[in-house]
């Protein structure tokens, strides 16, 4: 679609001499860039074909052009969109007519990917329409009666099919995911995709264009796709389609989207510029092709835009083979999937090019073509040296099995093994000890949670978290104001109105009341602590309570990416560590000798760590202790086990607690709203899930603490919302009948070592006020929901503990023994208190302290 306001030959001319000399460009350059013709057009892509050059240098494989031999296995052409282009999708009626079911049976999946096998592809590309069975009751009744929930769970069970009979590696392309179908999707798939295709919201929105009627072609839904598979660490191949009616901007701006979400999590493997054909028998049937220069102009912006590092792809079959050699002189450097067995689907009238054919053409371009596997190499490289998550360890050894290690040749380094044939193996083989997985071993650092860290960062500090500029970019864009201050005579009516209401009726109160009392200062917050006082004394009495407990941290090794966490390692720093099962029962039996009633334990997310650990670590302890209280696995761990176990939520919890497991602690809870949780984590559990798991636990007779870690990029409508979450869960479980939570626990953030702090993201941590106020707010809020409210004397010492005791909170926490997560963060006051230190701390304010059990 040709823009009104089209660049002119100057701004062309001008953008074009920017790029050349490697200056960074704006929007409106790459889109003056777009529009290049000519000798322009070819000075562009000259540019672009050195960048692509200096980035196959920098990984290793100079003059790699990369292919994937592939078969193409369309699982269901049922679809719930109607994209305007699209011949890949039919009805049911359609199907019955040509005498095809709604989906592939597990035989026909099967037979393709042995034939594929046998022809020596190494990739089985699952291509389906999005969630047919939300639009189409064939769909349903088919799922139903082969016994799947959804089209998703049908397409995870043929993965697994697919690598234990066949030893093919899936690549999942089933369209638009959330969060937690990823997640469930990972452990059987090295790579997954979604084509992009376009940010434009007019293409979308507007009654004729080409994604109009087609619920999972919203930009905004993609690309949270795309930020979802980051945070989930999965490589990911995604694109755009050129050519379907979007201006030239709107195809700018679907690059810098494109590259942002790249930088931001380092997950996107490749990126396909697609051209787009017009086929018959559809709305844009009579559409134009995009013509040859367009299309090279469009990849050669990509690969500027997106630079070096960044694998580029361009379909061989959707030009004629000779025009191929423009592609490649535009900057492309791999071919995506091509078939010696099936069509393309999407394409069918665009047969691939053969093998040698593809090869005679790159190597006509001085460049070399190799297979590789459907994850890119440089995914493949760490992951297999277990220094990170991109492939989950269930399917790491499917991978390795096809991957050259690079040892004769170190530019081959995760490519494929030349010649190598795929051989079924089993998908999960049975989970190792924690020994064999590698905890406890001597060459782990299994005292550093005793000791403390040694270095200020972990080694990965630039690349774990992601892009700190588009965190910073993230924080600045989800920042919500805070309260405007009201003139001193309204602020006190307002506060004085509040404050009555709070009085009536504490649990409650409006969110406008609660964010008046929760934003006092002076003597409006001295009324809001004193009311809080009166609540908790008729609420548990003057009574300060205490558990005897230990704190074991029985690894520190993660790659979940918490922004605010100082105290995951990645696996090869100095400072990793990891306990065996005997350290676990060693340190559990020391504490009850001690007197602990209670040991809490949590955990890094290693991805070496087996699903099956976390009830080998409540076991071993029951074992030697039987009478120890297991207060443990967060919902991040339990999240983490169920998925690498295999098993629900519900099934999970039960099996923990079979295996000795008596709480949970309502940590990773941050703060429950999304937006704050991804600047805050890459890869945490979303909030959605974090309520899930906590309330099957309660609902399974598990009982859990709450928390909020407060003061680093929210605000206090965060923490209002943060507690409104909490009482919805709570009023849930005692309308059910369950126990519920025991507890809330503000957690203030400590910012001294937080690499979200020093990397100037975050604030350093809450002032005096805010404590007061969240500590108040919470005695307040969740009145007549959650008796106890604990304050943590490791973040705020003696002085500020008795503050909080006097504004609400009633309960010390542990004595811990040790506490190492806020050690690491830069918490000055101890990791350990002795029971007279405790009783201390309460005489100072004149109140008994007296010892409780976990679940009061």
């Amino acid at each position: 679609m040709t823009s009104p306001d089209a660049p002119t030959p100057q701004q062309v001319r001008r953008a074009l001499v920017r790029a050349e000399r490697g200056a960074s460009l704006d929007a409106a350059e790459a889109t003056a860039l777009l529009a290049a013709t000519g000798e322009e057009l070819d000075r562009l892509c000259a540019v672009a074909a050195r960048v692509r050059d200096a980035g196959l240098v920098e990984a290793g494989r100079p003059g790699v052009v990369t292919y994937s031999p592939k078969v193409f296995i369309p699982v269901t052409r049922l679809c719930r969109d109607r994209c305007h282009y699209c011949t890949f999708v039919e009805t049911p009626r359609q199907a019955a007519r040509e005498g095809r079911a709604p989906y592939l049976s597990p035989d026909e999946i099967l037979d393709i990917a042995r034939k594929g096998a046998e022809l020596g592809c190494l990739e089985a590309l699952f291509t389906l329409g999005d969630r047919p069975e939300d639009r189409w009751p064939e769909a349903r009744e088919w799922l139903d009666e082969q016994g799947y929930d959804s089209t998703l769970a049908y397409v995870r069970a043929m993965a697994v099919h697919v690598l234990e009979e066949t030893g093919l590696l899936p690549h999942l392309n089933p369209g638009v995911m959330s969060w937690e179908e990823m997640n469930r999707l990972k452990p059987v798939s090295p790579s997954m995709g979604m084509m992009l295709e376009t940010t434009s919201r007019r293409l979308f929105e507007t009654r004729g264009e080409a994604h109009h009627g087609s619920p999972d072609k919203d930009p905004a839904v993609r690309l949270r796709t795309l930020e979802d598979a980051g945070r989930l660490a999965i490589p990911f191949t995604t694109g755009l389609l050129v050519g379907i009616g979007e201006t030239l901007a709107e195809r700018a701006d679907t690059i810098f989207a494109l590259r942002q979400v790249s930088r931001a999590y380092g997950h996107v493997q490749e990126v396909i510029v697609q051209n787009f054909r017009a086929k018959p028998d559809t709305a844009m049937r009579h559409t134009d092709d995009l013509g040859l220069d367009e299309y090279r102009a469009a990849i050669a912006v990509t690969r500027v835009l997106l630079g070096p590092k960044a694998r580029v792809q361009a379909p061989p079959n959707l030009v004629d083979l000779a025009e191929c050699r423009a592609l490649l002189a535009a900057g492309v450097d791999d071919w995506g999937g091509v078939s010696p067995l099936t069509p393309d689907h999407v394409n069918p009238e665009r047969p691939w090019p053969s093998l040698d054919r593809l090869r005679g053409v790159t190597e006509a371009c001085g460049l070399t073509l190799e297979p590789r596997l459907t994850v890119h190499p440089e995914y493949v490289v760490g992951a297999l040296r277990r220094e990170e998550p991109w492939i989950d360890p269930r399917v790491a050894g499917h991978v390795a099995a096809l991957a050259d290690a690079g040892g004769d040749d170190p530019a081959r380094a995760g490519l494929a093994v030349p010649g190598v044939r795929p051989v079924g193996r089993p998908w999960q083989e049975p989970d190792p000890s924690l020994e064999e997985s590698g905890f406890g071993r001597v060459d782990l650092h299994t005292e550093v949670d005793s000791t403390g860290r040694t270095e200020d960062r972990r080694s990965d500090f630039d690349t774990v978290y992601g892009d700190w500029a588009a965190v910073r970019r993230a924080a600045d864009g989800a920042a919500v104001p805070a309260p405007a201050p009201l003139a001193p005579a309204v602020n006190l009516a307002a506060g004085r109105e509040a404050l009555a209401a709070a009085v009536r009726d504490p649990g409650g109160l409006s969110d406008a009341h609660a964010l008046t009392l929760i934003t006092a200062e002076g003597a409006l917050l001295d009324e809001v602590c004193a009311l809080a006082d009166e609540l908790r004394r008729a609420v548990v009495g003057d009574d300060v309570t205490y558990v005897v407990n230990r704190n074991i941290n029985f690894t520190n090794v993660c790659y979940v990416g918490c922004r605010f966490c100082a105290f995951a390692q990645r696996r090869t720093d100095a400072d990793a560590y990891s306990l065996s099962l005997d350290q676990v029962a060693d340190r559990a039996q020391e504490a009850w000798e001690l007197g602990a009633t209670e040991v809490c334990m949590q955990g890094g997310i290693d991805p070496q760590l087996p699903g099956t650990a976390y009830f080998d670590i409540a076991a071993a302890v029951k074992a030697r202790v039987p009478e120890m209280h297991v207060h443990a696995f967060s919902p991040m761990e339990v999240l983490n086990g169920s998925t690498r176990t295999g098993l629900g939520f519900e099934d999970f919890l039960i099996k923990a607690r079979e295996s000795g497991l008596d709480s949970i602690p309502g940590t990773a809870a941050e703060i429950l709203d999304d937006e704050v949780r991804w600047i805050l984590t890459k890869g945490k559990l979303p909030t959605a899930t974090w309520v899930e798991i906590v309330s099957t636990a309660h609902r399974v007779g598990i009982p859990t603490t709450s928390t909020m870690m407060y003061g680093h990029v929210d605000n206090p409508r965060h923490w209002v919302g943060h507690l409104r979450v909490l009482s919805g869960i709570q009023d849930t479980a005692r309308e059910n009948g369950y126990g519920g939570f025991t507890e809330f626990v503000p957690l203030p953030f400590v910012h001294s070592s937080a690499p979200i702090y020093l990397a100037g993201v975050a604030r350093p941590g809450p002032s005096l006020r805010d404590n007061l106020a969240v500590h108040a707010m919470a005695r307040i809020l969740l009145h007549g929901r959650v008796d106890n409210i604990q304050t943590s004397w490791v973040k705020l010492g003696v002085e500020g503990t008795r503050r909080m005791l006097r504004a609400g909170a009633n309960d010390l926490g542990g004595t811990l023994m040790e506490e190492t997560i806020s050690r690491m963060a830069g918490s000055e006051h101890g990791s350990a208190k002795t029971v007279a230190e405790l009783v201390e701390i309460g005489a100072g304010i004149d109140r008994p302290v007296v010892q409780r059990g976990t679940t009061y």
